[in-house]
């Protein structure tokens, strides 16, 4: 999960069929701010999927996928749902300006395009798009080791779920466990016990790249890595790289019974989601095979083979 940042420039996605229009717009932000662009309603989901803006300069009325698909689209997806999305048309009823709001856009500038009045409403936006990731990410992340809660998995999870049942994608779950945990504080004290499993955390984060994973903090020693769009082939890679880098960190564990340093056991499971089953089925595949990789050694993973 990545860490709020509360200044510095923001990112915005300047959406409009008239390449004028974005010209102008883009002379007005860009000494404070990185101006992306898309001409078009296609090409503006992907930019915002793949770029992640932190605010989004929308028309209305464009040919192909119109200002209000294009809304409508990125506040169904869980990975764009929290972009502010300023509407910005040459369109002027209150009805319009209805539309838009009910539609999930928090403002609506109308066009001839007013400079001065577009760059105080981004930085009024942006401002408060800044203090509620902050808070979002207060109420979702773990406070002990900064990824995410166990609150936040649980949701991501279902939504995840649904999606992938919707586009016909594989999901891929790898549970994750510190060996010989309790032995662990038992002897070093539960101070280092705590750093332990910070360092962990930092190891299991840094093995996973793209936007729509997570990483989560399941419950005491015990992590989960979730892997939208992901099969058993690709969480298999991603474990591997989890256990050679949390044996790298080199963190002494004298009471260990499978190694010297501090080490884990994973276990993973990947599903096709279908009305017939359900993301509890899947956790349970990954922690039986959790449980089989604890009991054969530990310091391995299990699955997908």
């Amino acid at each position: 999960m990545n860490r709020v940042e509360l200044s510095g420039k923001g990112r915005i996605l300047v959406v409009d069929d008239a390449i004028e229009n974005i010209r102008i717009l883009r002379a007005a932000l860009k000494d404070e701010h990185d101006v992306v662009f898309a001409l078009d309603g296609q090409k503006a989901l992907q930019v915002a999927c793949d770029q992640h803006p932190d605010l989004i300069l929308l028309d209305a009325m464009m040919p192909g996928v119109d200002g209000w698909a294009v809304c409508a689209e990125l506040k169904a997806s869980v990975h764009t749902a929290n972009i502010p999305i300023l509407f910005v048309t040459a369109l002027n009823s209150p009805e319009d300006e209805t539309r838009a709001l009910e539609a999930g856009a928090v403002d609506f500038i109308t066009k001839p395009i007013n400079t001065a009045v577009v760059r105080a409403r981004v930085r009024t936006h942006l401002s408060l798009k800044r203090a509620n990731d902050l808070l979002r990410q207060m109420a979702t992340s773990d406070g002990l080791t900064g990824v995410a809660n166990r609150r936040c998995f649980d949701e991501t999870l279902d939504k995840e779920w649904r999606r992938c049942e919707r586009a016909q994608q594989s999901i891929a779950l790898i549970m994750v466990d510190v060996d010989c945990f309790k032995a662990y504080n038992d002897h070093y004290g539960h101070q280092k016990g705590d750093s332990c499993l910070t360092v962990v955390a930092e190891a299991i984060a840094g093995c996973v790249c793209r936007p729509s994973d997570l990483v989560a903090r399941y419950g005491g020693e015990e992590f989960v890595v979730l892997l939208p769009d992901g099969d058993e082939d690709g969480a298999r890679v991603v474990a591997r790289r989890i256990l050679d880098r949390v044996r790298e960190q080199g963190i002494p564990h004298a009471r260990s019974s499978c190694a010297p340093h501090v080490t884990v056991s994973l276990g993973m499971a990947a599903a096709m989601p279908a009305r017939d089953k359900s993301p509890a089925g899947l956790l349970a595949d990954a922690d039986a095979r959790l449980y089989q990789a604890k009991v054969t050694g530990r310091d391995r993973f299990c699955g997908g083979d």
